[in-house]
């Protein structure tokens, strides 16, 4: 392996031998301290890592393209594992477990998320969607005492492994007509076959499989079960990491595979029903992790929009949104992390009972999160939706739009109604809040700091986005 290779490599091998470190440490001596310092440490100089790994994009060996939009999103990967792992420390810290091993399987989840991100190869597809998602099945049901959680992780796993299944039956159609693995090649193969029945057929199983990990309309009804279940962190994983490795192997696969033409109708029809479906299966909740798992479903929706568009704009659309959408989904999480107490999570709307009065720079934050997940002006949301409009409009995708729209509007109702209760001067069975960690509070406004930038000066990271 050439030494450029082995340098783009640098996020995935520090990541995987940050986990092997931590490991031998928990094997040497259990310390929750010195695995949280290992895993952030880790993390850290994945990320510095990721700047080597830009550039020219390099193709590593048939499994991996480690180009510009790779590294853009193991960078985005590997902050909202950090920004977990950080909100993990002090609520772990409070309940009555072993919580070393749930930093070795944030790290391997965080390898299997680095993995997707740049897969160009249905084996290392495949083999980074399981990295991802066995790890994710054990920090569902982390807190093993509690029903709630192992029976979140029950249905995500039963769920999960029906999806596995789709993905592995579709590719193995799509590998029996087009003699190959590699999503460039098959571009090659359906060209020449003009996209036959089998590999029809096998890419429809795939974006299925796809759709429950996504939780896009009709497959989302694992979504907030498992939100709900979960603890505060790991949801806040799974919100981010998961959605965002996911998305980034969607959007290589779509722009690679020639599936845009047969496939447009059937991704806008799931794009509207997520869109509508999620914002008003929201509307009647009243557990704030629900209203945000269902919340997710919308947002994922409203991707799907840029994704369809394609072309460059297209492309960059998705990947802005993705980022403005991790940042702010991960400040909204760790506010229920910050607030949830040893007996439960701070997950029904009561307990954000006249927040604001009683901790003003939290009650803030979450403001500013709620409003960003809103698409209100001055935040991240707002820009990142401007920009999935202008590439709709740029492919003449009115309909779409048009839903956007739609449930933009709808989806404002249920944040204002969390937002209201904030600014309650009334707080009814409002609970006694507990001191928030340093850890926490950095987190907590260093969110806050970057949704409001994004949303006032985006053009450092549309630069960005912008480079070859």
């Amino acid at each position: 392996m050439h030494r450029v290779e082995i340098a783009a490599l640098l996020p995935i091998t520090i990541t995987t031998l940050t986990a092997l470190a931590v490991m031998i440490g928990i094997a040497i001596k259990r310390s929750h301290t010195q695995a949280f310092i290992g895993t952030v440490v880790g993390l850290a100089i994945a990320f510095a890592s990721v700047i080597l790994a830009g550039g020219v994009p390099r193709q590593v060996t048939p499994l991996l393209m480690i180009d510009h939009y790779a590294s853009i999103f193991m960078g985005l990967i590997i902050v909202s594992a950090a920004g977990s792992a950080l909100l993990a420390y002090r609520y772990f810290e409070l309940r009555d477990t072993q919580p070393e091993e749930f930093y070795l399987l944030l790290l391997l989840a965080t390898v299997g998320a680095e993995i997707l991100a740049c897969s160009a190869h249905f084996a290392s597809f495949f083999l980074g969607l399981e990295i991802l998602s066995i790890s994710l099945y054990a920090m569902i049901g982390y807190l093993k005492e509690r029903r709630h959680p192992l029976e979140a992780a029950i249905k995500y796993l039963i769920l999960a492994a029906a999806s596995s299944a789709f993905l592995l039956f579709g590719m193995a159609l799509v590998y029996a007509d087009s003699g190959t693995m590699e999503f460039a090649r098959i571009t090659r193969a359906e060209t020449d076959t003009w996209y036959p029945l089998m590999t029809t057929l096998g890419t429809t199983l795939i974006f299925t499989g796809v759709a429950f990990k996504l939780a896009l309309v009709p497959f989302h009804l694992w979504t907030p079960d498992v939100y709900e279940g979960a603890p505060a962190p790991v949801t806040a994983f799974i919100a981010t990491v998961s959605k965002a490795a996911v998305f980034a192997v969607l959007l290589r696969y779509y722009n690679s595979s020639a599936g845009e033409h047969a496939f447009f109708v059937i991704l806008s029809v799931i794009a509207v029903a997520s869109i509508l479906v999620g914002n008003l299966l929201a509307l009647r909740q009243t557990n704030v992790k629900r209203i945000l798992a269902y919340s997710s479903i919308s947002h994922l929706g409203y991707v799907l929009i840029a994704l369809l568009a394609g072309r460059d704009t297209g492309n960059q659309a998705v990947v802005f949104y993705l980022i403005a959408y991790s940042m702010t989904i991960l400040a909204a999480f760790a506010t229920v992390t910050a607030l949830s107490g040893a007996g439960r999570d701070a997950d029904e709307i009561d307990d954000y009972g006249g927040l604001f009065w009683r901790r003003p720079l939290i009650g803030s934050i979450f403001t500013i999160a709620l409003l960003s997940l809103a698409g209100m002006p001055a935040t991240a949301g707002f820009i990142g939706k401007f920009y999935l409009i202008a590439a709709g409009a740029a492919t003449e995708q009115w309909l779409l739009i048009f839903v956007l729209i739609v449930g933009s509007a709808i989806g404002l109702f249920y944040y204002l109604r969390i937002i209201e209760a904030m600014f309650s001067a009334a707080q009814p069975v409002a609970p006694v809040l507990r001191p928030i960690s340093v850890a926490e509070g950095a987190v907590l406004v260093t969110l806050a700091v970057i949704v409001l930038w994004v949303g006032i000066y985006p053009q450092p990271i549309l630069a960005v986005l912008a480079r070859r």
